[in-house]
């Protein structure tokens, strides 16, 4: 059986003045060095990227973007590419989240095209799934999610499977309070490594990090991350109190 470490990523979202920004991330990196039994990652807005990967370059926090572009460069006024990123520092970059679905208009072929743009410019990436409270309450919640899974990864070897991680966010837990029951959680992280397995094989499957978000707190994430296919959260609100996200770290 495959034993895969937890990951835990700390999406701050459009948050934080610079100087905020910093004392946070100096307040991770500070009580994060004792406890790497996970892997630990941030995702500061754009601004301040290239600082926070200086400040944090000679800790185990990784560093990583929330969103980029499908292109290397040109006419694309507000856009950031993945050699852009690259070069401030960043090793990883989040696609799909359903923020950027949602309010942007990033249908599954667009986030299908950035996923294919980051790892060509060497970025690993998380790739965000999941579904709305409506498709829930339909009954939909595989189709929809499986279909962004399978979309997204239409066109990616088995060989760059590795530098993949998947999130599952229930949209309809995303910054409400409520949370998937761990027993939700696991159930739609298991049908996502179930078709992992049918796209490719066992073995890519078996290895992939699999993280919950949605509301994760300090006092459901060990509930959560307990759950044999829960391999660790993405984290929003509770990542911009650097105890909070050390506790959740902890669990």
């Amino acid at each position: 059986m495959t034993t895969r470490k937890q990951r835990i990523t700390g999406n701050w979202k459009m948050n934080l003045a610079l100087d905020e920004a910093l004392e946070l991330a100096r307040g991770i990196r500070n009580r994060v060095r004792a406890h790497v039994d996970s892997d630990v990652a941030v995702c500061p807005p754009y601004p301040y990227l290239e600082p926070i990967a200086q400040l944090l370059k000679d800790s185990p926090v990784q560093v990583g973007a929330q969103d980029m572009d499908a292109f290397a460069s040109g006419a694309r006024t507000g856009a950031v590419s993945g050699p852009m990123l690259r070069s401030v520092g960043c090793s990883f970059t989040l696609v799909g989240h359903s923020e950027r679905r949602a309010i942007f208009g990033d249908t599954n072929e667009i986030v299908s095209a950035k996923l294919r743009a980051a790892l060509e410019h060497d970025l690993d990436v998380t790739l965000c799934v999941g579904e709305s409270l409506e498709q829930r309450e339909a009954g939909t919640t595989f189709d929809v999610v499986l279909e962004q899974v399978e979309s997204a990864l239409s066109t990616i070897q088995a060989g760059q499977m590795n530098r993949i991680v998947v999130a599952y966010e229930p949209v309809w837990a995303i910054g409400t309070g409520h949370t998937a029951t761990p027993a939700q959680a696991q159930e739609v992280h298991a049908r996502i490594r179930s078709h992992i397995g049918h796209l490719y094989d066992a073995d890519i499957a078996n290895s992939l990090n699999i993280q919950y978000g949605g509301s994760v707190k300090p006092d459901n994430a060990a509930t959560l991350k307990s759950q044999p296919d829960v391999d660790g959260a993405l984290v929003g609100g509770a990542s911009l109190d650097p105890e909070s996200f050390i506790q959740i770290i902890r669990t």
